[in-house]
């Protein structure tokens, strides 16, 4: 079993920065494929950006392409989302979620391939 807890979100202004983690329980999860999903207010659930187990292949939405990086340090049992350039329209509430698979799917992009959740942290980005 493995629990996911995210941590970092905050009020910024835009073109501001934040770095949210997503610290994990559980041995195994070093050997998961991790990603992030954001809910924004009225809006469905969606894929932000995501890693594999090793760290070597990551995936991004169009939307935050070359302003956010997703990263892990497996020693630590964590995975980071550094946030920069924050724009209004990245308000939401950040997820982690977690596969027991070691590389993302074809599928990364479907909350359904993913195991685990946490609770979410919200990020607000002011104008």
């Amino acid at each position: 079993q493995v629990q996911l807890v995210e941590s970092g979100g905050g009020l910024v202004q835009a073109g501001g920065s934040l770095r949210l983690s997503c610290a994990a329980s559980g041995r195994t999860f070093s050997t998961y494929a991790t990603v992030w999903f954001r809910r924004a207010p009225g809006k469905e659930r969606e894929f932000v950006a995501g890693i594999n187990w090793s760290g070597e292949s990551t995936y991004y939405a169009e939307s935050v392409k070359g302003r956010f990086t997703i990263s892990r340090d497996n020693a630590k049992n964590t995975v980071y989302l550094q946030m920069n350039s924050l724009k209004p329209e990245d308000t939401a509430v950040y997820f982690c979620a977690a596969s027991q698979r070691t590389s993302l799917s074809n599928s990364y992009y479907n909350r359904r391939e993913y195991n685990y959740w946490g609770q979410g942290t919200q990020v607000t980005v002011s104008s």
